[in-house]
C-alpha cells in the first residue's frame, strides 16, 4: 500500500523542525522507517504509515522495532488511532502525529515568531537569572500548534523571539504545561 503523500511531509517536517539528523530509512509494507538523531544524542524511530487505522497491536510492533534499533523515542504519523493504542504509546515512549498536525513548517509564515526549547543548560541560567521557579513563567499549553512542532514536552521552557519593525527583536519564556 502506498504512503500518502501528506503523511510524508508531516515526517519531513518533524525532522526538520525537530532539528533531527537522519542516520538510515527502511522501507517496507507498512510504511518508512527513518532512524533519526536529536541534537542530545537519542535515537528516534520514526514510523510513516501506510496503514490508516493504528491499533495496540501496531503500536507494540513499533515498541519491538525500536528497542532493536536501539532508539530511545518513537514516532507514529498515521490519520488514525484507536484509544488502546493512545494508551500503549504513552506508555512506550511513542508520539502519535494527529490527523490535525499541520503539513508544512508554520514558522515560514511572517506572523508566526520563532519558537525554540531551552536546553537544560539554558534554562538553568534563565531561572538563576530572574531567580524564580518554572512554573513561576507565563504557560503554553502543550496541544499548541507550535509547541507540538518542535516536539516540546510539558515541563520544557520555550523561548520565542518575536520581531518588530518598531522594537527591533524580543524575546519571551514560556513554561510548557499539559493541555
Amino acid at each position: 500500500m502506498p504512503i500518502d503523500p501528506i503523511l510524508e511531509r508531516k515526517a519531513n517536517v518533524i525532522i526538520e523542525l525537530r532539528n533531527y539528523k537522519v542516520l538510515g530509512r527502511e522501507e517496507s509494507e507498512e510504511g518508512v522507517y527513518t532512524l533519526v538523531e536529536d541534537r542530545e544524542g537519542k535515537k528516534v524511530l520514526i514510523w510513516t504509515a501506510s496503514i490508516s487505522d493504528i491499533g495496540i497491536k501496531h503500536v507494540n510492533n513499533m515498541a519491538k522495532y525500536m528497542r532493536e534499533k536501539g532508539a530511545e523515542g518513537g514516532i507514529i504519523v498515521s490519520n488514525k488511532y484507536s484509544q488502546s493504542a493512545k494508551t500503549q504509546a504513552r506508555k512506550e515512549n511513542i508520539e502519535l502525529i494527529p490527523q490535525d498536525f499541520p503539513s508544512f513548517n508554520i514558522f515560514k509564515h511572517y506572523l508566526v515568531p520563532r519558537h525554540e526549547i531551552l536546553s537544560p543548560e539554558e534554562k538553568q541560567a534563565l531561572l538563576e537569572r530572574y531567580r524564580i521557579e518554572p512554573w513561576k513563567l507565563p504557560r503554553i499549553k502543550a496541544s499548541d500548534p507550535a509547541v507540538r512542532l518542535i516536539g516540546a514536552k510539558p515541563g520544557d521552557i520555550i523561548k520565542i523571539v518575536r520581531r518588530s519593525p518598531t522594537a527591533g527583536e524580543s524575546i519571551y519564556y514560556r513554561y510548557v504545561v499539559e493541555g
